[in-house]
């Protein structure tokens, strides 16, 4: 594989990870019922405040979707993908089986979408990117902990602190 392959795939990657978390969060904010449909929505599933946990979802997804467009601090961007998608899993999908196309949508999707985040901050940004442009480089064994640390450190202290699910009747 030669150096410009490698950078290809990375920009498809980053290009098709960031767009999509990024309309993930534009909807939240713009689409349906808006941030305050989105703060609603959370609240049901026990994120305490839920609007408080919309903004932060909605602004983080954002973030995330361009760092990665862009190749601007990939490590962090794909950590907070990771985060992202770790939370929706554990609070809304989990519960509701493997496959997406099950009633309440199952958790293949956001597994996939996770691990291509934790895949993402391993390889970095390639060459064709911000990072390389700044020299900033972080890949490998350091991406990898930097993006764990933030998807998984991140997850554990908001649900710690933030979620309180409904207990069955």
């Amino acid at each position: 594989m030669t150096a410009d392959q490698l950078n290809f795939a990375l920009l498809v990657l980053r290009l098709a990870s960031g767009l999509m978390i990024m309309m993930h969060g534009y909807n939240h904010i713009f689409g349906g019922g808006k941030i305050a449909g989105t703060g609603k929505w959370f609240a049901s599933m026990g994120m305490r405040p839920g609007i408080v946990h919309a903004w932060l979802a909605s602004i983080s997804e954002m973030a995330a979707g361009i760092g990665l467009v862009f190749g601007f601090l990939v490590a962090p961007a794909a950590g907070a993908l990771l985060g992202v998608m770790l939370v929706a899993l554990i609070t809304a999908h989990r519960k509701n089986g493997f496959f997406i196309f099950k009633p309440g949508q199952g958790w293949e999707y956001v597994a996939f979408i996770s691990l291509v985040a934790v895949a993402i901050g391993t390889l970095g940004a390639g060459e064709w990117s911000l990072d390389n442009a700044f020299d900033i480089h972080q890949n490998g064994w350091a991406g990898l902990v930097t993006t764990l640390a933030l998807g998984v450190g991140g997850t554990v202290a908001l649900l710690g602190t933030c979620w309180r699910p409904n207990r069955p009747a």
